[in-house]
């Protein structure tokens, strides 16, 4: 009966799909992370191999996933002018962002329960990031435990913080990210009363194992257990206890100042006002974020939003971006537009999820590869020469 257990476990187990052996990556012509051509390559495989109710989970947005596709094809809005007769021959991608220094200013936006992915998980991508000189932010909801994580990276890792209802919890998290030798938090504050992942619900349904060998359920089957079961809730008392609060306001920045000697960026801004409003509070950076179109269905993507936020933030601190990025040129177009660094999530998740820390590497090589034939195109010699001239609003 036990062997029989064993077994049946096992059949269902997320482990077997998130094989190292990638026959469904092979169907799709990927045998090794050297085939992707680009991101969408890993997309396409990433789609065969992974169940139905994990790959809900990364796919999904909110409602009709209005927002998740528009954060992409806003990109498409803003028009590359090339300039010639540059000496491009040498090309500088490094930058300096919050006092961390880059290859490049792609840099890995969080993602939790990546576990369900690929077995590799944040310390896979951690050791690409370490591979590639590249920001990794690590999510409150990360799989692996924090320490090993900055560990595996070697280098100093920024910290992405749920706010909690409780901020005892909130300090209790924030002082071991410190402690764990995170540089920066990014507060998110762009899920204050909950969503509906209409998408990963979706999954969870089409999804034929049982989710109790493999998780905790409740009283419906669906997974539970929630913030209890994450590395970096351990030791904590999570009765009662909320990754978020919909009762927080601005005092909320100077509370969390108080605590940790991290420079603190507020993640999840998309107006003018708030951006004008962060630099007011003490914010030590801005990040525009949807949450991947995973917040509010806004219709409107990431992108729309960075020019107004870049005019409230003022040049008094940086602003990153993430959302929709899938080519070296939405990451120009990004600079260009006045970021200072753009994240990128379902593409790492994508490769990280067919060949994990080397489909992490790859991913980034290839986007990469694709910013610095814009630079060379559009006569940017380094990460400073992106300017806005470098751009024109098109028609559409």
């Amino acid at each position: 009966m036990h062997r029989r257990a064993l077994l049946e476990w096992m059949a269902a187990s997320p482990l077997l799909t998130l094989s190292p052996a990638l026959g469904a990556a092979a169907t799709e012509g990927l045998v090794t992370p050297a085939d992707a051509l680009d991101v969408f390559d890993f997309e396409a495989a990433a789609g065969k191999i992974l169940p139905p109710a994990h790959w809900g989970y990364l796919q999904s947005g909110v409602d009709g996933n209005l927002t998740r596709d528009a954060n992409h094809a806003a990109y498409a809005n803003w028009q590359l002018v090339p300039r010639r007769f540059v000496d491009v021959s040498r090309i500088d991608m490094s930058t300096t962002v919050l006092g961390t220094a880059m290859a490049s200013p792609v840099i890995m936006s969080p993602i939790g329960s990546l576990r369900a992915l690929h077995l590799d998980a944040d310390l896979g991508v951690a050791r690409a990031a370490k591979t590639k000189n590249q920001v990794q932010t690590v999510s409150t909801q990360m799989s692996d435990v924090i320490e090993d994580v900055a560990a595996a990276r070697g280098a100093p890792l920024w910290y992405q913080l749920y706010t909690t209802n409780k901020i005892e919890a909130t300090r209790t998290l924030v002082q071991r990210a410190q402690r764990a030798g995170c540089t920066v938090v990014a507060v998110t504050v762009d899920t204050p009363a909950g969503r509906n992942t209409v998408t990963a619900t979706r999954g969870r349904r089409l999804d034929t194992r049982t989710c109790g060998n493999c998780h905790q359920v409740n009283a419906a089957g669906n997974p539970a257990g929630g913030i209890s079961v994450k590395p970096m809730f351990a030791g904590m008392d999570t009765q009662g206890l909320g990754l978020t609060s919909a009762s927080l306001t601005w005092d909320f920045i100077k509370r969390l100042k108080d605590m940790t000697t991290m420079k603190v960026v507020i993640k999840g801004l998309e107006a003018q006002e708030d951006a004008e409003l962060a630099v007011e509070h003490g914010a030590d950076g801005i990040w525009v974020s949807n949450h991947g179109g995973r917040a509010l269905e806004t219709g409107r993507g990431t992108i729309e939003s960075l020019p107004g936020v870049v005019k409230g933030a003022g040049g008094k601190v940086p602003v990153v971006i993430d959302g929709g990025v899938r080519r070296g040129t939405d990451v120009f177009k990004a600079l260009a537009l006045g970021a200072s660094a753009v994240g990128i999530g379902r593409p790492y998740a994508w490769g990280l999820s067919c060949f994990g820390q080397a489909g992490v590497e790859r991913v980034l090589d290839i986007l990469n590869a694709e910013l610095r034939l814009a630079m060379a195109g559009c006569g940017a010699r380094g990460i400073g020469e992106i300017k806005a001239a470098s751009l024109v609003k098109g028609s559409g």
